[in-house]
């Protein structure tokens, strides 16, 4: 671990020739921002790449003239045609060196536009999403166009790097950069670009979905949960367990659930499914805000073929994504497990799950829960 957070922070770093650092002059005057506290609050960049969007926070409190430099730069288009030149894997990406628009000058990526800012260190951490300045080798006050952003936790950076935004959304656009090919140098070995850069007002946050329908609302609502082996269709339990039936609607709405698999099978007994850690894919910034455990609510719904239940570990409020449905009377989970929905419709479909090839629990072939489709 010692050994990547040292090369964490030799990447974050430009690493300038000794005769390029010799060539560039000293900065007379560094960038102070003319814009107030009022014009740079609740304002997010828009980082349009070639590998996705990500969207930032800006964080004007804790470094107004990095803040301030970058919307300058944005606002003039600067940032267009650069790009995240860069990388560690899961660790960091870099970008917004002017130089990198060419592609003939690959052996200085990374030692322009630097030489601008003082340093606005504060308390904020380089945690994941953190999007800090770029510096030259020991010298704490020679940031300028040039930032990363931290797609995991670096604490060996705290306190060494100004933070001036974090990512909103489209970390998972970053992760995947980070995980791009790379030479011996930790340069992409092919173009990531910087699109366009732009300045918006940070819109409201929106509503959690589903969490002012009353009871009878909740009831209206089914659910389709496409496999691979065929449809089933859920109707929902919301006047026994109002808190899992939103969570579960939200969760579904999101996508959470798709691309999970049936990942249990007890014959007689249950078929489980809806496992983040069986997805085919890694779930979004925005979904796993979504993620989390809920407070049982045990109720007196009979699990019998066909009730759903979430599962959950031995702490009876570890209900998180994973649910199960019965394929036969099992008095042993009432009250102890909270039922919040049933199937209506596909029963043979799940009958044909559970009779699947298995190795211990586990199917031999994957199952998958393509997605779940919510409608009234």
């Amino acid at each position: 671990m010692r050994t990547v957070v040292i090369f964490l922070v030799a990447l974050a770093i430009a690493p300038a020739s000794a005769q390029v650092r010799s060539k560039r002059p000293p900065v007379a005057q560094p960038f102070t921002t003319p814009l107030s506290q009022d014009d740079m609050r609740n304002k997010q960049a828009v980082i349009e790449t070639s590998r996705g969007t990500i969207v930032i926070d800006l964080l004007p409190q804790s470094a107004p003239n990095h803040v301030g430099y970058f919307m300058k730069l944005a606002k003039e288009g600067a940032y267009a045609g650069t790009t995240f030149h860069r990388a560690v894997k899961l660790g960091i990406i870099q970008g917004g060196d002017p130089l990198t628009k060419d592609p003939a000058k690959r052996a200085l990526y990374g030692t322009g536009g630097l030489g601008v800012l003082r340093a606005e260190i504060s308390q904020e951490p380089v945690t994941a999403g953190a999007v800090a300045a770029v510096l030259q080798p020991n010298k704490p006050d020679s940031a300028g166009s040039q930032f990363f952003i931290a797609v995991t936790d670096q604490a060996a950076l705290n306190g060494e790097f100004t933070v001036f935004g974090r990512v909103a959304e489209g970390l998972e656009v970053a992760q995947q950069i980070s995980e791009a090919p790379t030479d011996d140098q930790g340069k992409l070995t092919d173009r990531v670009e910087i699109v366009a850069v732009t300045i918006r007002d940070a819109p409201p946050p929106e509503p959690v979905p589903f969490s002012s329908e009353s009871a009878a609302d909740l009831a209206q609502y089914r659910a389709v949960l496409e496999t691979s082996r065929g449809p089933v269709t859920l109707e929902f339990l919301p006047d026994k367990a109002p808190e899992h039936v939103r969570n579960f609607l939200r969760l579904a709405a999101a996508g959470v659930y798709d691309g999970t698999s049936f990942h249990r099978i007890v014959r007689g007994f249950v078929v489980q499914t809806g496992m983040v850690s069986t997805r085919s894919a890694p779930l979004t910034q925005k979904q796993k805000t979504l993620v989390t455990t809920l407070r049982p609510e045990f109720n007196d719904t009979l699990h019998v073929a066909g009730t759903v239940s979430m599962a959950r570990l031995d702490d009876p409020a570890s209900a998180s994504t994973s649910f199960f449905i019965c394929t036969a009377t099992a008095p042993s989970l009432d009250n102890k497990y909270t039922a919040f929905a049933r199937v209506v419709e596909g029963m043979d479909v799940v009958t044909a799950i559970e009779q699947e090839p298995l190795d211990g629990e586990a199917p031999r072939t994957r199952i998958e829960l393509k997605s779940v489709r919510v409608a009234k």
